[in-house]
């Protein structure tokens, strides 16, 4: 009998250590979740800054990789996609057409090692990554 006990007491003890490593570690993900998310943000950011402000005039498909590893621990790919050349759209108050380009931004977060995404890294169980795109019409565009 008490050999039972003793035995079902280890099993419960057992269990417990489990389920607190387990917590641990989702919680450890979770933070570092968080972290992917905003250094992604900050990745759409920069991309936005970097397109509007004339470096990418010709995004098409242009990409450059943020190191924040010694900040927050993530690389962010950052990916510009959008129209080379600008197009007439509509009008503006005084009749004349406005001239418009459109940037696609994309940023990838994530704790590998190299870029992102990390296919090598992607399977190891401490890995995350954050993928944000947004798109915005630049109305000031030059031919």
């Amino acid at each position: 009998m008490i050999v039972v006990i003793l035995v079902m007491l280890a099993s419960l003890a057992a269990s417990m250590v489990r389920m607190s490593w387990s917590t641990a570690v989702t919680s450890g993900n979770d933070i570092q979740a968080a972290h992917a998310r905003q250094a992604a943000k900050a990745g759409v950011e920069w991309g936005l800054y970097t397109a509007l402000r004339g470096a990418w005039a010709n995004c098409t498909s242009s990409t450059q990789t943020l190191d924040l590893r010694n900040t927050n621990g993530m690389l962010v790919t950052v990916t510009c996609s959008g129209n080379p050349t600008p197009y007439l759209e509509g009008g503006d108050q005084g009749g004349s057409a406005r001239q418009v380009r459109i940037y696609t931004i994309e940023a990838v977060a994530c704790n590998g090692t190299t870029a992102c995404p990390d296919d090598d890294s992607a399977t190891n169980l401490g890995y995350v990554e954050r993928r944000i795109r947004t798109s915005v019409a630049d109305v000031n565009a030059q031919p």
